[in-house]
């Protein structure tokens, strides 16, 4: 009876697919000390001053989230030199994503994303019965001129990660400038800047430079990646204040938890923590990298704190193969890459335990 009442823009998704438990993962399999490379989390953990923050809170809990995020945004206009009334905080970035689709896209309203780039984007916009317009990168960095060529009176939305997730890759700032000159006012640019902390090239886009503009514009940003809180699940929007109060009128109320509020705003003063996660990351880039060349294999140079490596055999045979090894990556067939997985940096060791295996693998073919 379920099925009658909903329309075929649902029935037609495909879910997001979520991974195994690591536990889980070795009981099938029978091993044991398994490590996961898999979902772009921090090797190093939590922020440490973040989890002491948290703790702090569990004898409130008894007491409803500050609805508002009242002292999160003050901290973070602080830092930004922006205003509170510049932020929209929730449940991930991706609440935030998921919020700007469902006011901006009726059924039949057009999205733009590259291709291939975070799987959410399509899988909203249908859930809302857009179309999503699908431009595939040139040369693995998004091809500005061909998604400005797919505007039309329809479009709504143009997402733009930077860097690109699954890819790495980074846009420059003068091919954006060039790229939101004269836009349409009817649409809003968002610029996915999950990984931005990570980006060292010096040359991509400032999100402050365009927000003031003449076209719609908010940015996107977490906690997950850099200070190591992706289960506490909190992330925020940036934009005029036009377009927050327009976003906030959906908002659920009290969307992020007491613990996430506690962890954030500590998190943005842990700046030990930072510089070692981005010295770890950097140090485990180039030694994969040079791996990688030693073995032959083409990479994709990244700006965030994974690698995409075509290893010229189906993705999803070598995800198996390593699973039997105690390594978790992740297979990038679902996103049109038959022969590429995406792995996210580790500790030393990790990178070091995922080149063994890998090299096992090759070795020994599929």
């Amino acid at each position: 009876m379920i099925k009658k009442l909903v329309p075929e823009h649902i029935k037609s998704l495909t879910p997001y697919p979520p991974g195994k438990p690591i536990e889980e993962l070795e009981r099938e399999l029978g091993i044991t000390g398994s490590i996961k490379l898999a979902s772009n989390e921090n090797p190093l953990g939590p922020s440490p001053m973040a989890v002491e923050a948290m703790k702090k809170e569990v004898a409130k809990v008894h007491r409803y989230p500050d609805g508002s995020c009242f002292y999160l945004k003050e901290k973070l206009s602080e830092i930004q030199g922006l205003k509170p009334e510049n932020y929209i905080i929730g449940n991930g970035s991706n609440e935030i994503i998921e919020i700007l689709i469902r006011v901006l896209v009726r059924e039949g309203d057009e999205v733009i994303m590259g291709d291939p780039s975070f799987i959410v984007y399509r899988l909203v916009t249908q859930g809302v019965g857009g179309k999503s317009v699908i431009v595939p990168l040139k040369d693995w960095v998004f091809d500005l001129d061909a998604m400005r060529g797919a505007i039309t009176d329809r479009t709504r939305l143009i997402f733009i990660d930077n860097p690109n997730n699954p890819v790495g890759t980074a846009i420059k700032k003068d091919d954006f400038s060039r790229f939101m000159e004269g836009l349409p006012k009817s649409l809003v640019v968002v610029l996915d800047e999950a990984y931005k902390e990570f980006d060292t090239s010096g040359e991509s886009p400032v999100f402050s430079d365009y927000m003031e503009g003449d076209v719609p514009i908010i940015s996107t940003r977490t906690f997950s990646k850099l200070y190591g809180i992706s289960g506490a699940r909190i992330g925020y929007g940036v934009a005029v204040p036009g377009i927050v109060s327009m976003l906030n009128r959906i908002r659920s109320p009290f969307n992020v938890n007491s613990f996430a509020q506690a962890g954030a705003l500590a998190a943005l003063d842990d700046h030990d923590f930072v510089k070692r996660t981005l010295e770890l990351t950097r140090s485990g880039m180039d030694y994969l990298y040079d791996e990688f060349e030693l073995l032959g294999l083409e990479y994709i140079p990244s700006q965030a704190n994974f690698v995409l490596v075509d290893l010229g055999l189906s993705s999803p045979d070598v995800y198996n193969a390593m699973l039997k090894e105690g390594v978790i990556v992740r297979p990038m067939a679902g996103y049109g890459l038959k022969n590429h997985i995406r792995v996210t940096l580790g500790m030393m060791e990790e990178n070091e335990r995922f080149v063994a295996a890998l090299k096992k693998i090759l070795d020994k073919g599929l």
